[in-house]
Formats: structure tokens, sequence, C-alpha cells
């Protein structure tokens, strides 16, 4: 087949070439075993850009380029789901300047990159509070969901309005309402099922969680999710975020032994 991708506009580098040596650094990674669902809390734009004389949205710019760099990375390995964590309920406590150029972003994604997204079968989803996202931000959300709806490759998924506390109570209240409308037997419900009330009911739990930029903690990301999922931590701000930490990522993760609480 001809290679028809175009170079995407914005944050294209030498490093996404599919060198012989990537190549072979790949064939590796895949012959161990690879998560089915990565997460990502990209943090760090702020205070690289802080660094660098920067305003703050020169640091999500920044990092806009690492969500391709590490899609492709993600896509190239075969990895089934890769969900990043862009913008927590709490976030709208930050400058109003900076969260209208976040809740700008999904416009400007969806013009530079959606005919690659399409042409690598990757498929865009949202998890998260639609409820209080602009109108703009939504209609380019829901023309990537419409774009990609048909692909069947890797899950891109971004957490927008997310917090996971208030997922788990959006839950709740849905499973009070099915078992009071009686579709729902309260002695039915297990884990198993109580996890088709929340955003991630059609993915796999993660098995792996990155955080960037130094902080060693969850932050309100998939508190349900995670409780298996495999931790890697690393001091690298998100817009410094290569393929090859995530390689490095993912070899870690290959390294461990996941017993599930078994001896």
């Amino acid at each position: 087949m001809i290679q028809t991708l175009k170079k995407w506009l914005v944050g294209y580098s030498e490093e996404d070439e599919q060198t012989e040596e990537n190549e072979t650094r790949i064939g590796e990674l895949r012959k161990g075993p690879l998560p089915r669902h990565v997460a990502i809390i990209m943090d760090g734009n702020g205070r690289w850009a802080k660094k660098r004389g920067m305003p703050r949205v020169a640091g999500h710019r920044a990092g806009m380029k690492t969500v391709r760099h590490i899609t492709r990375a993600a896509d190239a390995l075969g990895i089934e789901a890769l969900t990043l964590y862009s913008f927590s309920t709490e976030n709208w406590k930050r400058p109003q300047d900076e969260v209208n150029y976040l809740m700008g972003l999904p416009e400007e994604f969806l013009r530079t990159d959606v005919d690659e997204l399409v042409e690598r079968n990757i498929r865009v989803g949202m998890l998260g509070d639609r409820k209080n996202l602009p109108d703009h931000t939504l209609e380019a959300i829901d023309k990537f969901k419409e774009a990609t709806k048909d692909n069947t490759g890797l899950r891109l998924n971004f957490a927008l309005n997310y917090g996971s506390r208030s997922e788990i109570i959006r839950g709740v209240q849905r499973i009070i309402d099915d078992v009071q409308s009686g579709k729902l037997d309260k002695d039915a419900l297990d884990e198993s099922l109580f996890g088709q009330y929340l955003y991630t009911a059609d993915l796999p739990e993660p098995d792996l969680m990155i955080r960037t930029s130094g902080e060693v903690r969850i932050s309100n990301f998939m508190l349900w999710q995670l409780a298996y999922s495999e931790l890697w931590f690393t001091d690298v701000q998100w817009p410094d975020f290569t393929k090859e930490s995530f390689y490095e990522a993912i070899e870690d993760f290959q390294r461990r032994s996941r017993r599930y609480g078994a001896v």
C-alpha cells in the first residue's frame, strides 16, 4: 500500500521516522508481554513553559506534540488502548485564559490530525462529563468520534472534564436508578457489573499507568480502574517525554511480575 500519511503539521519530528533501529526496538518489545491499555497523566506542561520563560499555554502546545509522538509509538507496538488525562474536574480552577486554550485544543487536533488517525485505523473516544464543556469543544470531539467510529485499531481516549470520584458517584446513582426501576437486582451487583457503570465500561482496565514530571500520585484518575495497574513515574516533563521514554516504561512493565494478590 502506498504510504499516503501526511506528516502531522504541528509537532512532526525526525523521531517519528520508522528507522531500521526503531523497527528493531519495536520488534523486541513485541516479544514480551505488552499492556493492553496504557493510561497516562500528562503532567508538567506549565512548568516546562515557565522554565523557559514562556506562557503556560506554550507548554500545552508543546505537550500536544508529545501526544502525537506517543500515539504513534503505541500504535506501532499494537497496544489496544491509550488513555490520556487531558483535563480534570479540578482544572477549571486554573486561569481563564489557560482553560480557554485547553478547551480549544480538540478543535486544533481535529483540524491537523484527523486524516492520519483515520488512516492509521485509530478510534478516538472521550471519558468524562460532557456537562460544562463548551459547545465548540463538544462539537470537535463528536466530529472526531464520528470520523473514526469504524476504526478497529488503537483506542485513543481523552479523559476530559474527568474526575474519578465523580465518575464513581455517577455510577452509583445509575445503579440506584436501575435497582429502583427493577432493571437490576441489587444482589447481582459485583465488581464486574459495577465496572459497566463507569466511563470505561467498554475498555480493559489499564495494565500500566504512567505519570510524568516527578509527581508520585494519581490525582483522582481512574481510582477504581487502577486497582491492579503497574505504576511508572518519571521526572521527565510531558513536553520532553519521547517515544524512548515510552519504550522505557514498557520495558519496565515487562520486567515486573503481576500476581494480583497471589504468592
